[in-house]
């Protein structure tokens, strides 16, 4: 965290100029927030015009959330080292350019590989628009101006899926990305003309063995998760190959951070127990929130034909729900601590989770939007008293680089949730699929007589196709329950865990830096 008599004065901008690298610095962190949830009402309509499977779509998330995961600990050190409004314009464009060619994608691989850029720009958008603001203002005005980048960060999840719904709808799933142009450039612009760089230290460093080794493990990891449902897993060479290298990669990784004498990661960090719970719950955060959102887009528009419009609406209230418990967190934090807070989050989410898993193909919008709101307010319950008490007993020196850390294991959450999840649904699907097409037949007295024998006959070819589009439906209805049991286990299985974080004995929440969720 900036320490305040080493952070410029607000003097050094005039107020005009202030003002408009305040916006500009804003308008970064909404659009990164933004596009973490636009693109998930749209992915039916990319998936049918990629021609791509299920597992194969959520490429489109799980690419962006990586590469995103590997170029935000390096974020510092490209400050330093190029200089803080160089970096900050080149993420701005890089990553707007990037929209563009994902919107301009005409297959998987290029929207892939799109996404990819766009992590690589995106990752460090949040925090250098949080490290500009704090470094602008002197302490007595931070107040509001974290407050409107916290606005940014927080209103980007609730209007994205609003947003990409009506674009898709009326425009084309392409416009989800194009959205970004106009806020990147504006934001490029402020800060290209009227921000200043602070001055420069100390000399930047960088551990690029540990940084390579961590990169191409997590990297590895992935491709693996995504493609090993496709691919029959281990029975497949490249999975074999893919496994090898993520395990050689972090043992590299592992013996670089225990002996070298400047790491990329300290392992002293790692000693303090607040912080590694603290890891361990982000990490559940990510499965269990970004898994959410990425199951329910194609649950709403395929399997209960919902408008892509509709599908937005329905899942914009979970934001509100964030919102609502991050604003009233602090205080509750500040009167009862963390364990309370984070072991009640735990209970809403459970609870949502677990009304999910009673849903049926009839259900109406009102219980999707009261189980979102709830999910959406255990995160911030979560969240709040968890990011404050696990920095709180760290030393100050080291919270910038938990604060790496601690995005890196939250977006490995999110990226391994979703490939996970979307891996079970496929194959439950077939599994279920099988089941049930067993007790289908000619000969079953259930099709012969009413409704169903006149539309689900299977000595007809109309028939027998109808019925097996039906069983399908019902298969893959049944799987998605299956993905909400496994996390409803999940954020259970966390519930431990609550009882051993030990109090934090140091600022409350309002005077530590961490990271924002930006989801």
């Amino acid at each position: 965290m900036p320490a305040d008599t080493a952070a410029p004065s607000s003097l050094a901008l005039g107020r005009a100029s202030l003002i408009i690298v305040t916006v500009a610095a804003a308008l970064g962190s909404l659009m990164q927030a933004l596009d973490s949830t636009i693109a998930n009402v749209a992915l039916p309509y990319m998936q049918g015009s990629m021609a791509a499977s299920q597992e194969e779509i959520n490429w489109v998330l799980t690419s962006y959330i990586v590469s995103a995961a590997i170029m935000t600990a390096p974020t510092g050190f490209l400050a330093a080292r190029f200089g803080r409004t160089r970096l900050f314009v080149t993420s701005v464009l890089g990553f707007t350019g990037a929209s563009i060619l994902c919107g301009a994608a005409q297959s998987l691989d290029q929207i892939v590989l799109a996404r990819i850029l766009q992590g690589l720009f995106g990752a460090a958008l949040v925090p250098l628009s949080q490290s500009v603001l704090f470094d602008l203002y002197p302490a007595e005005r931070r107040g509001p101006a974290m407050a409107l980048w916290g606005m940014g960060v927080q209103v980007g999840p609730i209007l994205g899926p609003i947003l990409g719904g009506w674009l898709t709808e009326h425009y084309s799933w392409r416009w989800v990305f194009y959205v970004n142009v106009p806020f990147g450039l504006l934001s490029a612009i402020g800060l290209g003309l009227f921000m200043k760089d602070p001055p420069v230290t100390t000399k930047p460093q960088l551990a690029w063995v540990g940084f390579a080794a961590l990169s191409i493990a997590v990297g590895a990891l992935q491709i693996l998760l995504d493609r090993g449902e496709q691919m029959d897993w281990f029975n497949s060479p490249e999975i074999i190959i893919e496994a090898c290298i993520a395990g050689l990669a972090f043992y590299i990784f592992l013996v670089h951070t225990f002996l070298s004498p400047a790491p990329f990661l300290s392992p002293k960090m790692f000693t303090d127990l607040n912080f590694v719970i603290g890891l361990i719950f982000i990490f559940i955060i990510g499965v269990i929130l970004f898994a959410t959102l990425a199951l329910l887009a194609p649950f709403l528009q395929i399997l209960l034909n919902y408008p892509v419009v509709t599908a937005g609406v329905v899942l914009a209230p979970r934001g509100v729900g964030t919102m609502l418990s991050m604003a009233v967190a602090g205080r509750l934090y500040a009167r009862f601590g963390a364990r309370p807070l984070v072991a009640a989050g735990l209970v809403c989410s459970a609870y949502a989770l677990y009304e999910m898993t009673q849903w049926n193909l009839n259900i109406s919008e009102t219980p999707i939007i009261v189980t979102g709101v709830v999910q959406g307010f255990a995160i911030g319950l979560i969240f709040v008293p968890l990011s404050t008490v696990m920095f709180a007993t760290l030393a100050p020196k080291a919270r910038t680089e938990a604060a790496g850390v601690f995005a890196l294991v939250r977006n490995l959450g999110s990226a391994i949730g979703i490939s996970v999840t979307g891996a079970l649904l496929t194959t439950n699907t077939q599994v279920n699929h099988e089941q049930i097409g067993a007790a289908v037949s000619a000969f079953n007295r259930a099709l012969q007589t009413g409704a169903a024998a006149a539309f689900w006959n299977p000595r007809f070819l109309a028939g027998a196709e109808a019925l097996n589009a039906e069983v399908t439906r019902q298969a893959s209805f049944i799987a998605y329950i299956d993905d909400f049991k496994l996390m409803l286990i999940l954020s259970l299985a966390a519930f431990p865990l609550c009882l051993i974080l030990r109090p934090a004995k140091t600022a409350p929440p309002g005077q530590i830096s961490v990271p924002a969720t930006g989801r």
